[in-house]
């Protein structure tokens, strides 16, 4: 599979298996800093308020960032991993996640994440595609092609621990507005 269909596939998956759903609200492309020349955006940008009734449960809601990557050289491109959420996730394939591992143990990956987003939180994660009812450490031993006929599900294989956010909730709901495209 070619990086576009890829870059298609993971994004595909991502929306169906763990952006939908009751009490979720996402958006695409997510622009940040729109009309400043430091412009950034945002692959999938996620919302999960406490609860609806009270304003205090939305303005204790939770922003997830998710950047997808079809391939390590998508990850060092320069382009995204703008991590501004209380959880952010590099959404990538197996293959991907092991050739990135010794970056992300290294401090590489961190170094590089910092270049690209000064203002990016220490708080990521990485989630790739699993077929179903498969281990990831089971996937991460024999990986699967994305190509085969297979039910896949998103798994976390490197957990994010939840952070701070800098930016306030009205500003980052008006971004997620503005972008149009959920």
């Amino acid at each position: 599979m070619n990086r576009k269909d890829t870059t298609k596939f993971l994004s595909h998956l991502l929306i169906s298996n763990r952006l939908s759903g009751r009490g979720k609200y996402w958006a695409s492309e997510v622009s940040i800093d729109y009309g400043t020349s430091n412009v950034k955006r945002v692959d999938f940008m996620q919302f999960e308020p406490e609860g609806v009734i009270y304003q205090s449960d939305i303005e204790k809601g939770t922003f997830t960032c998710y950047e997808v990557k079809s391939c390590r050289e998508d990850v060092f491109s320069g382009n995204g991993l703008n991590f501004i959420g209380e959880k952010n996730y590099i959404v990538t394939t197996m293959e991907c996640y092991k050739s990135i591992l010794p970056d992300m143990r290294s401090g590489k990956l961190w170094e590089h994440i910092r270049e690209c987003c000064p203002e990016a939180s220490g708080h990521y994660g990485i989630i790739v595609p699993v077929p179903w009812m498969t281990k990831p450490e089971d996937e991460y031993i024999n990986p699967t092609e994305l190509e085969k006929d297979v039910t896949w599900e998103m798994k976390v294989i490197f957990p994010c621990k939840q952070g701070g956010r800098k930016r306030s909730t009205t500003e980052l709901l008006f971004c997620m507005l503005r972008s149009g495209q959920y």
